[in-house]
């Protein structure tokens, strides 16, 4: 078979893996009847391009080729759908206590092994994956006839810090704590746990509280964690944290070594998330360090160092995609040294794909093997144009500037579609980091084979690269720091990043096209920027988030945000600015504070070190702490903005939208949305519900938001609501049979996830609840 006919039946196969998203969520079970009718519709489109092309395309693939092709396609579907994790009848996932789709908490002790090093979360606890083989329930374990029952499966731990010292993989234990499924996604934007462990093959977490060991006093068995662990500690103990983890990042990957949070996000943040990530960039050092230490050798004594020091890299960095990607081509780049041939760039990057698609499909959904193959496609085929543009400047520097744009443009648009968002400095960050980027690899690969060596050697070489390190972490503050270091672009569509990618591909191998470089980039920034335009400018939208407690709302009108309330930190972080950036929002028009209690304060300032709010309206300024409103207000100033303390009966207009303070403590607001007028009550009394009846000071409204507790009939028959939403996770239960008697609809965001309303399309729930009394009655 020829090249071309190989390069096509690999394109037929990868063709095929990216057909999958045509049937939903590739991670999740799709019925066989449904991949039958997707590979029936495959095979007759490879039948009717059998048929058709080579009438046009005389010299190209032959009838029998694109059959072959289309049968291929059809097969990686069915190859796909095959892989796809599914928890069996024993899985430890079927053992999850639920009754009338609510999770029921259940104390349980897990056994199993663990599969892999215990690493840092966000909440300061310990994670780590354990292959389970047995569960007990704890209240069971005493009552006679009580058994064990054998599992199998992956499951999620968490547990306290001090209890993960000493755990290592390969590792018998067991586990007590809480056995639970994930969620489904109840916020816009929100990170989808669920989905994160179908990746992994998993279908239930254990939030686990105590550790017991089976095999103490026994040896550690050996493993490729613990010379991961001996590089680490070498280079951590000279250069302390952060440097030493950020070090250790650069020869073993950010999936192995703790980072520390806030540096991992501030390279993220800048652009510059690749030089945390094991990469191409490791592989073709350390190659050419064996081949510089070995030139005095035969070719075949240099392919065993070559071929030696790849498989040691690949295992020392876990079997990242990204790693195997590279060190498939450098292997290849191995046998043409042997053979004495040349080799192909763009044959060696698919052969790599296809190679490691067949080791594992699911990989086709990988970010980072996305990321991966992107940035090399466009040093191939980028690259050389860009330099040759810029061969008036030194030949290093052309290659720099033009190695850093040409993985920029092929990884931006699929982090436009992914992330929604981009930083515009990123090219000229990548270009200045570039030398202390190269010199910290060179370092920490050398300092990694001492420490192998002897640690102390690993330490002594590691503590060179200090300044160098501390030099970058303050260049990639500086530019974080910088005005408009991130945009938000809100959400792209599939269509958008084809044509974003057509554009990119077309002016890489056409030179006419390479001439009008200027016009390329006009019309790739107006595929972007005309529709989110578009789609502000006739928006108009309210969102009431899922949250724990608090009542978090945000209004978009015609471009123009506001925000009711941050909540938590935490909320803030995982719920408000992830869907803010979903939607494009790199600005807050108008804030306005109804919480007095700090804890529920809290976000506000971590909503202004995120985003300029240009109208702060503080309704609970006066039952807030003194020290905390002045900050938020300080805050709010330093960024020019208007902070304004608000009392009762009060007015405020944030766009089209008039908001009425009726009570400040607790919290009446009344607005209106378009044609619906809404009463937002906070957590309130009988009494003070009793008071507020008695001061008519409430016209029936058509939308009744409240924190879900105990409601008097009085109010909600003064009251009148059309709709009634409830912000809490349990809904007082007498209050839910008046709504269900009035036949008022209830809308529960511990039920029904976040609750969205425009004037089109009216309310819209996040989840879909197949039977929406059950759970609360």
């Amino acid at each position: 078979m020829s090249p071309a006919g190989g390069a096509l039946l690999s394109l037929a196969y990868i063709f095929g893996l990216l057909l999958t998203a045509i049937l939903g969520s590739p991670t999740r079970p799709v019925p066989w009847t449904d991949y039958g009718l997707l590979c029936l519709g495959v095979v007759v489109l490879s039948i009717v391009a059998a048929i058709a092309i080579p009438r046009f395309w005389r010299t190209g693939p032959k009838p029998k080729l694109w059959l072959a092709a289309g049968i291929i396609a059809a097969l990686a579907l069915v190859y796909f759908q095959a892989r796809v994790p599914k928890p069996v009848a024993n899985d430890v996932s079927q053992f999850v206590r639920s009754r009338h789709g609510i999770v029921q908490e259940q104390v349980v002790t897990v056994q199993g092994r663990v599969k892999s090093t215990p690493h840092l979360t966000r909440s300061s606890k310990a994670q780590f994956w354990l292959e389970a083989t047995q569960l007990t329930e704890v209240e069971s374990r005493d009552k006679v006839g009580a058994t064990s029952k054998g599992v199998t499966g992956k499951l999620y731990v968490t547990v306290p810090m001090l209890q993960a010292t000493g755990l290592y993989p390969g590792q018998t234990i067991s586990v007590t704590g809480v056995l639970y499924k994930p969620k489904p996604v109840s916020n816009p934007g929100a990170f989808d746990f669920e989905t994160y462990l179908a990746k992994e093959g998993s279908f239930a977490g254990f939030s686990g509280r105590q550790v017991s060991f089976f095999d103490e006093g026994q040896g550690q068995p050996w493993g490729w964690w613990k010379l991961r662990q001996r590089i680490i500690r070498a280079q951590v103990r000279q250069l302390i944290s952060p440097a030493g983890q950020l070090v250790s990042s650069m020869v073993l990957g950010n999936q192995v070594v703790d980072i520390p949070y806030d540096i991992r996000d501030q390279f993220i943040k800048a652009g510059l998330a690749h030089a945390l990530a094991a990469s191409g960039t490791q592989t073709s050092l350390i190659l050419g360090l064996v081949l510089v230490l070995t030139k005095r050798l035969s070719v075949k004594a240099q392919l065993g160092f070559g071929t030696g020091a790849l498989l040691i890299f690949v295992g020392l960095t876990g079997l990242q995609p990204s790693v195997l990607r590279a060190a498939i081509m450098g292997f290849g780049a191995l046998i043409a040294l042997v053979t004495q041939r040349k080799v192909k760039p763009l044959g060696s990057l698919l052969v790599a794909a296809t190679i490691l698609l067949l080791f594992n499909p699911l990989w086709i959904w990988d970010l980072g093997f996305q990321l991966s193959f992107l940035a090399t496609l466009g040093l191939l085929i980028t690259a050389p144009p860009l330099t040759k543009t810029l061969d008036w400047l030194p030949l290093a520097i052309a290659s720099l500037i033009a190695i850093t744009i040409a993985a920029s443009l092929w990884t931006l648009p699929l982090q436009l579609y992914v992330f929604n968002m981009f930083a515009p400095y990123s090219i000229t960050a990548n270009i200045l980091c570039a030398p202390f980027i190269a010199v910290i690899s060179i370092g920490s690969i050398v300092s990694a084979l001492a420490a192998l060596i002897a640690p102390i050697a690993g330490s002594a070489l590691a503590g060179l690269l200090y300044y160098p390190t501390q030099l970058l972490i303050m260049l990639v503050h500086f530019f974080n720091e910088l005005p408009g270091s991130i945009v938000a672009v809100g959400k792209i569509s599939l269509i958008q990043l084809l044509l974003l990618y057509s554009l990119i591909g077309i002016s890489s191998i056409n030179k006419k096209w390479q001439k009008r470089w200027w016009l390329v980039g006009l019309v790739a920034v107006s595929l972007i920027a005309l529709p989110v335009w578009q789609t502000k400018i006739s928006q108009f939208q309210a969102t009431v988030f899922a949250t724990e407690q608090e009542q978090v709302l945000v209004i978009q009108d015609q471009g123009k945000v506001a925000l009711v309330n941050s909540g938590e930190v935490d909320t803030v972080s995982f719920t408000v600015l992830p869907f803010l950036q979903k939607q494009g929002v790199n600005h807050i028009d108008w804030a306005i504070a109804l919480d007095s209690e700090p804890r529920l304060r809290s976000g506000w300032l971590q909503i202004l070190t995120s985003l300029p709010v240009r109208s702060f309206y503080d309704i609970a300024a006066a039952q807030s702490a003194p020290a905390e409103t002045k900050t938020i207000a300080s805050a709010i100033q330093a960024q020019k903005g208007n902070y304004q303390r608000v009392s009762t009966g009060q007015r405020m207009f944030v766009g089209s939208t008039p908001i009425e303070l009726i009570n400040v403590d607790p919290p009446v607001l009344q607005f209106q949305l378009r044609y619906q007028s809404w009463l937002l009550l906070g957590e309130m009394k009988s009494e003070a519900q009793q008071q507020l009846i008695k001061s008519r000071n409430i016209p029936p409204v058509q939308v009744l938001w409240w924190s879900g507790e105990s409601l008097a009939p009085d109010l909600l028959k003064a009251l009148q609501p059309k709709v009634a939403i409830a912000s809490s996770k349990t809904v007082d239960l007498d209050t839910a049979k008046l709504l269900q008697r009035a036949k008022i609809p209830l809308y529960w965001t511990g039920r029904d996830g976040a609750i969205e309303w425009t004037p089109q399309q009216g309310f819209e729930t996040t989840i879909e609840a197949t039977n929406k009394d059950a759970p609360l009655l």
